[in-house]
């Protein structure tokens, strides 16, 4: 089965580079797909600051979720095919459950236990 953007995602290869994460095989597919010339333009359809292209690049700043959702937007790539171009291949999102717990006095999440 091939994704919107023709990759194969059941490809089960060890060697695959697609395993691992990289955030510039996104930006790159981006800027094809919507037939930019750089960053510089990328940052601007993102409608964000380019220097957060350039630190995303540099592997010194995470792709967040509302700029995930930002590109999905923009290019009509789903959430899941944006994901799967960066090297995310998680099934779930687990989230802590002291996350969301108020702090202590001390400052701990989720009280004394």
């Amino acid at each position: 089965m091939t994704n919107q953007v023709g990759i194969d995602m059941n490809s089960d290869s060890e060697n695959d580079e697609l395993l691992q994460y990289n955030p510039n095989r996104l930006l790159d597919t981006l800027i094809e797909n919507l037939r930019l010339k750089n960053d510089a333009a990328l940052s601007r359809a993102l409608e964000v600051a380019p220097p957060v292209i350039s630190k995303i690049r540099h592997h010194r700043l995470p792709v967040g979720a509302s700029l995930l959702i930002r590109m999905h937007e923009v290019s009509d790539l789903s959430i899941r095919d944006l994901r799967y171009l960066m090297g995310d291949r998680r099934a779930k999102f687990r989230i802590s459950d002291k996350q969301f717990k108020p702090k202590d006095k001390d400052g701990n999440a989720g009280g004394s236990e």
